[in-house]
């Protein structure tokens, strides 16, 4: 019933229009133009972000602003004057249109080879259905179309472009009838330059990639036409011309490079008059799950030496350094997603030095420590973001990107934060045993359309520079609960500079400077005690250096295994499947209690897990590893 209202206040505004002369109509079409300029927020913001894209590296601001406008306006008038043209005569509409270059349709008819035409959103579109017969009408013409929302509109649109001949094909019925026309000598008008959804071929245009139909291509192909391009541009108040552009297919284009020309054609036409395009239409859209590329059916192309426009996406990074670790192999497989990505990792900045060591990490941005406003202003001050994706499971991280204005924001749904996510990606439905919580972030990964692969993904170990110093980790920041016996460690250290010339550098945070010093006391002159004493970067540099790190459960165990670096790790209240070190190379050393895994902080009982573990099976590890 709405539908049909609707179409009732269509055809009574079509009525009215054909009372007025179309100049008149025209004005009118500006001046509707510029009030929905004024009072569409949601279509001026879209418009002005596609200008961005398209001109953004050439236009000042106030360029762009002034162009937005400009194309409201202009838009308005070519609408409204569409819907003149279908009370209008034929001859009085041609009277309106100047055509340029036309022989060259002329041409292929005179050879009875017929064509693909590439048409575009350009000025008064509605035209080309209009014109076509008047000038063409010695050949058989055609043109694929998609249906409108609105069945009754549809219908009447339909019957005028119907009116002077030209046949319509519905792109859900198939392609064969629009073949067939081809084959016998016809011309098939194809609107190439919106999104194509899922179905399109991923290729530059304007140098962002954006969905592209290879419709024309492959009907040119599969017919042996030629592929042509036509424009029509408004010259005046009801005035227009409708430019021709000579074959632009070879003999041996694949389907993907005659759509990546398609794209350059019509860009290039667009630059002759941009007010003039349909920049209200969402051409580089953000497909929904999967923004991510290689799981779409036509991939992507990149004709040679492409620069493409950044696809900028955010990376909100947990806040521990063990769980960054692990989440890296799904920062690469999101790297690897597209060949446009450009990635930037939000992180604490007492952790953010650690994704200097991942390659494909663009940029790092630490953030304040405290400050949710102060984050979400950082965020908005950096170059506008396309989609932001939240490791952390929080809140706070959701609120971060939301007050930042980042478009699309995807997660897991937890901590009630769900209102304020557009992208939620589903939990992992866990079968069999556990898994190791690299899998929780490569899920996300591989939800928005990542190739995944864990094995690259999974670091592997090097031999150091200097084969003689170790690396010794005893404490943990979660709690006492994962820590081993400090008087045990130091019983191991001592074992393995009795058998070899090694020294023992101790690492940790200021808080475990007290285990630390009773470690350094005991082994005297084969120690060198830097807990305490160490930032990231540092750590980092000085843990590259060494041949092995025997440590607890902790974040430098991660970052170990980032640096190449072997591990002996001992755990107890924890569980080594789920965040054990990753790749091969390395050592675990756990005994099975029946309270364990616990996961507190804190032993309630007897700490039996850890006193299991004894100083000689750890030293035999040690050496093992050596």
């Amino acid at each position: 019933m709405l539908d049909y209202c609707i179409y009732l206040l269509y055809r009574a505004g079509a009525g009215v229009l054909r009372l007025l002369p179309l100049p008149l109509v025209f004005r009118l079409g500006e001046l509707s133009g510029l009030l929905a300029w004024m009072l569409s927020r949601k279509y001026r913001r879209l418009t002005r972000h596609n200008l961005a894209i398209a001109f953004g590296r050439e236009k000042s601001e106030r360029e762009l602003r002034r162009l937005t406008r400009q194309h409201f306006q202009r838009l308005g008038a070519n609408l409204l004057s569409s819907a003149k043209f279908g009370s209008m005569p034929l001859p009085a509409v041609a009277h309106s249109v100047t055509l340029e270059n036309a022989d060259l349709i002329h041409e292929q008819i005179r050879e009875g080879r017929g064509a693909v035409v590439i048409l575009s959103h350009l000025g008064s579109w509605e035209l080309f259905a209009q014109i076509f017969p008047l000038h063409f009408g010695q050949a058989p013409l055609g043109s694929v179309f998609q249906k409108l929302g609105n069945r009754y509109i549809d219908a009447d649109v339909r019957q005028r472009r119907e009116r002077s001949g030209v046949q319509l094909f519905d792109r859900r019925d198939g392609f064969q009838a629009p073949i067939d026309l081809l084959r016998a000598g016809g011309i098939l008008g194809v609107l190439a330059d919106q999104h194509a959804g899922d179905h399109g071929l991923w290729t530059p245009f304007f140098g962002r990639l954006a969905s592209t139909t290879p419709l024309p291509a492959l009907l040119a192909k599969r017919t042996h036409v030629p592929l042509l391009a036509a424009a029509i541009y408004t010259t005046g108040r009801g005035r227009w011309k409708m430019v021709f552009h000579p074959r632009f297919d070879r003999a041996d284009d694949s389907i993907a490079t005659l759509t990546a020309k398609t794209n350059v054609i019509v860009a290039g036409q667009i630059r002759q008059a941009p007010e003039d395009w349909f920049w209200v239409h969402n051409r580089w859209k953000t497909p929904r799950p999967n923004f991510l590329l290689p799981k779409y059916k036509r991939g992507v192309y990149l004709p040679a030496e492409t620069i493409l426009k950044p696809f900028r996406i955010l990376i909100r990074s947990t806040n521990w350094l063990g769980d960054s670790v692990i989440s890296a192999a799904a920062v690469r497989a999101i790297k690897r997603g597209r060949p446009d990505a450009h990635l930037t990792i939000a992180a604490r900045a007492k952790i953010a030095p650690l994704w200097k060591l991942v390659p494909e990490v663009d940029e790092i941005l630490p953030l304040p420590t405290r400050s949710l406003l102060g984050t979400s202003r950082l965020l908005r001050k950096q170059t506008a973001f396309d989609v932001a994706i939240l490791f952390p499971n929080s809140l706070r991280s959701a609120l971060e990107v939301w007050l930042a204005g980042i478009p699309r924001r995807v997660g897991y749904r937890g901590h009630h934060r769900s209102w304020l996510l557009n992208q939620i990606v589903p939990e992992r439905m866990q079968r069999g045993p556990t898994e190791h919580q690299l899998h929780h972030y490569l899920h996300l990964a591989r939800e928005l359309g990542g190739a995944t692969d864990e094995t690259e993904a999974t670091p592997r170990p090097h031999p150091s520079h200097q084969p003689t110093r170790l690396a010794l980790c005893p404490g943990a920041e979660y709690g006492p609960a994962k820590r081993w016996l400090p008087e045990r460690f130091a019983e191991v250290a001592a074992a393995v500079a009795a058998q070899h010339p090694v020294q023992w550098t101790l690492f940790g945070t200021a808080a475990e400077k007290e285990i630390g010093q009773a470690i350094a006391d005991s082994l005297g002159e084969a120690c060198v005690n830097r807990i305490g004493q160490t930032t990231l970067e540092e750590l980092i540099a000085e843990l590259r250096e060494c041949r092995l790190l025997l440590t607890n459960d902790t974040g430098t165990m991660h970052l170990a295994t980032l640096l190449g670096v072997p591990v002996v790790a001992i755990f107890g209240s924890t569980e080594d499947r789920l965040t054990g070190p990753l790749g091969p190379g390395h050592t675990v050393i756990r005994h099975h209690v029946a309270c364990s895994p616990c996961f507190l902080r804190e032993c309630p009982i007897d700490f039996r897990c850890m006193h299991e573990v004894t100083s000689e099976e750890v030293t035999s590890a040690v050496l093992a590893t050596l």
